[in-house]
């Protein structure tokens, strides 16, 4: 019989999009204040694969991604989703911005292995994890190089984002390694 493990060692990963910059810098700040210390922090790339957005966030938009410091349990990935709807209200609410939606932020999480990404929306390769929220693999880990599925988002199969992903996953190969080390 099966005996259930800890998950995977993972680390927090956060995509956050806007056509305002001080929307992105805004967003910088809470995960940091709320979520901890940032590891990694992606340039800011053009997001025009789509324009799913563009009714409720205008166009033009830039996305960035953050990686933050230390280990996330990753059963925390719909919690982290509601405060993050919680802060996207917050903004909008300022009526500062003429979109209805002036800021998008996406928590996820990265592993050796993939890449999950919570949702509010239902699709058929979600699995629910609690209070609407949804888990998602977006991309795998496999032959050196990030694998899409057939719902990955088209700019998460971007060179330049996959240079970024590789970069986490290189950092969260360091932590497992000087987490092992510690522990011996």
């Amino acid at each position: 019989m099966a005996q259930p493990k800890s998950p995977p060692k993972c680390l927090h990963l956060v995509a956050v999009f806007s056509r305002h910059r001080t929307c992105l810098e805004w967003a910088t700040t809470r995960i940091e204040d709320r979520w901890g210390a940032l590891a990694l922090t992606s340039d800011c790339f053009d997001h025009s694969e789509t324009r799913y957005y563009e009714r409720q966030m205008g166009s033009q938009l830039q996305k960035q991604f953050f990686v933050l410091q230390d280990f996330y349990d990753p059963a925390e990935l719909a919690a982290s989703k509601l405060e993050s709807n919680a802060w996207e209200q917050e903004v909008a609410q300022t009526a500062n911005f003429p979109e209805q939606r002036p800021v998008n932020i996406d928590p996820g999480y990265i592993t050796l292995t993939k890449i999950v990404l919570a949702s509010a929306k239902d699709r058929a390769h979600r699995i629910y994890l609690h209070s609407g929220i949804y888990a998602e693999e977006c991309l795998y880990y496999l032959d050196h190089a990030w694998q899409p599925r057939p719902w990955t988002y088209p700019d998460y199969q971007r060179p330049d984002f996959q240079d970024f992903f590789h970069q986490a996953r290189d950092l969260l190969r360091q932590r497992i390694a000087e987490s092992t080390r510690r522990q011996l």
